[in-house]
């Protein structure tokens, strides 16, 4: 069963994902990054985790794009970058603006969803990503679960060239399962 990485900064949109996907019966197991930096240490399994018992690398990253630390286009480009890892990445974000959605599939998005205002409209996507990407769609023999990026960094993100791409907030890391 394909692991789901969360990349989400907002506990209420985590909360209201995690009770769409129970709605729809999404059972796959999920993990939570609450910055873009933990996200890419997750990713490259660094630090606590290393396990990947316990930290399994996901075949479907859900990546919101305002994110404290590292924007969540700065992670897809990570993402990208990474030789070896092909994870399925889904922007989903409460975004709706022309150029990130152009730059989002530019890097490489697979897919980009707006976060919709009402709990019905949310679950109608979870069913979608739960009914193509999870059920329908095939990943590359070689699964992502069984590759591991070929490096790990931090990441700069002065060093990104997109407006707005540095997060101002708290020093809070938590990293959570579902």
């Amino acid at each position: 069963m394909k692991t789901i990485l969360q990349v989400e900064d907002d506990p209420n949109d985590v909360f209201l994902l995690k009770h769409a996907m129970k709605k729809v019966g999404v059972t796959n197991p999920t993990q939570i990054a609450s910055d873009g930096q933990l996200a890419i240490d997750y990713l490259s399994g660094a630090g606590k985790f290393a396990d990947r018992e316990q930290f399994p690398l996901p075949g479907l990253v859900l990546l919101d794009l305002k994110l404290p630390y590292v924007m969540g286009l700065d992670v897809l480009r990570w993402i990208r970058e990474q030789p070896n890892a092909a994870p399925v990445v889904i922007i989903l974000t409460a975004s709706a603006e022309e150029e990130d959605i152009a730059t989002a599939y530019r890097l490489g998005a697979n897919a980009f969803l707006t976060k919709p205002s009402e709990a019905g409209k949310l679950q109608e996507i979870v069913k979608a990503i739960k009914d193509f990407w999870l059920t329908h769609n095939t990943l590359p023999r070689q699964s992502v679960e069984q590759r591991a990026p070929a490096h790990s960094s931090r990441i700069d993100p002065g060093t990104m060239d997109y407006p707005d791409s540095r997060a101002s907030c708290g020093d809070s890391h938590r990293m959570t399962s579902m």
